[in-house]
């Protein structure tokens, strides 16, 4: 089968699209024939051949529902879900404002429970289905200014273990992906901006994810570490 085949008729939902990693892997995926639902913040609702945008809040849960129910209405089912919608704040804890630190907990941990729990229950009735956490290797790293990230992440991680051990006899697969530092607008608004060339491009994780969504059949991978070639910078 051709490259550009290879997800044709599969359907799959990427949460944080219009930016960084999600963004990417919507392109790659879209080349692989996937019926796609890209959902952001900053998306007004379209359609274009397989593809859906759609506006979506992760921590807002009636814009998750109507996320879930258009994507379903559209294609009729989910293959795949891609929890990729992220939000940093860098900062030492006595500086952290509490602020910033519930909107880092609401978006990246709260976020991923509401879509994953929305999506979930589509796919444990069907007993098949795939959802990937974009975690961070600072969901396992204790890493100086990044006490609400890691909070955040530590906490997704732990999140995807339970999806993993309750959702598995279901044959729904939950893998857990934890980059390193990647190379995207992640980094905008951070000053001093770090040195994006040692970072891993977005593109790459995107072809990491997509190895992970055409793997072959027999196994699941639970957890997947990618870092930049220095480690972690």
């Amino acid at each position: 089968m051709a490259h550009n085949e290879r997800l044709k008729g599969k359907t799959i939902l990427i949460t944080g699209a219009s930016k960084g990693i999600g963004r990417k892997t919507a392109l790659l995926l879209e080349k692989e024939g996937a019926n796609l639902v890209l959902g952001s913040r900053n998306t007004i609702e379209k359609r274009r051949e397989n593809v859906l945008e759609l506006p979506l809040d992760v921590t807002n849960e009636q814009s998750v529902q109507e996320f879930a129910t258009k994507a379903m209405r559209e294609f009729g089912q989910v293959d795949v879900l891609i929890n990729s919608a992220g939000l940093g704040v860098f900062e030492s804890i006595l500086n952290t404002s509490i602020e910033a630190f519930d909107q880092m907990i609401s978006t990246n941990l709260r976020g991923s429970f509401l879509t994953s729990q929305s999506i979930g229950k589509h796919m444990v009735e069907r007993k098949s289905g795939h959802i990937i956490n974009l975690v961070s290797v600072a969901g396992t790293t204790a890493l100086p200014n990044c006490g609400g990230y890691s909070s955040s992440k530590f906490g997704l991680l732990g999140l995807t273990k339970v999806m993993q051990a309750e959702w598995r006899k279901h044959g729904v697969q939950v893998t857990a992906v934890l980059p390193g530092a990647v190379s995207s607008d992640f980094w905008e608004n951070i000053d001093p901006k770090p040195d994006l060339d040692a970072m891993i491009p977005a593109e790459t994780v995107a072809a990491y994810l997509l190895s992970l969504i055409t793997q072959p059949p027999g196994a699941y991978i639970d957890e997947m570490t990618i870092m930049p070639p220095l480690g972690i910078l």
